[in-house]
């Protein structure tokens, strides 16, 4: 699980290939239940494996998931390499791994 006190960025500034965790939703309750529909839930681990114009595509664990810019604004999230610089005695887990 990610560091409370660990820096938030946005979806949309995570770079290719960075394991993260979704830490925060800033949208309404329709956005937060379409993502949960969609397997993306807080404290969930993904990554970024493609930038297609505007939009990203996440992997979590076997599956992918395409989200457009508007939401990818509307996600928080913290890198793992913020997890792995404050606290060096848990590495940080696999891009496409479920956290465990």
């Amino acid at each position: 699980m990610p560091d409370p006190a660990a820096e938030l960025i946005r979806l949309a500034d995570l770079p290719h290939d960075t394991a993260a965790y979704l830490t925060e939703i800033r949208g309404g309750h329709h956005l937060t239940r379409r993502l949960l529909a969609l397997g993306l839930r807080q404290g969930c681990l993904f990554s970024v494996v493609q930038r297609r114009s505007q939009g990203l595509v996440l992997a979590s664990g076997e599956a992918r998931i395409a989200v457009g810019a508007g939401i990818a604004e509307k996600i928080w999230v913290t890198p793992t390499v913020a997890l792995a610089a404050s606290d060096s005695s848990n590495p940080p887990l696999p891009a496409t791994g479920e956290p465990g």
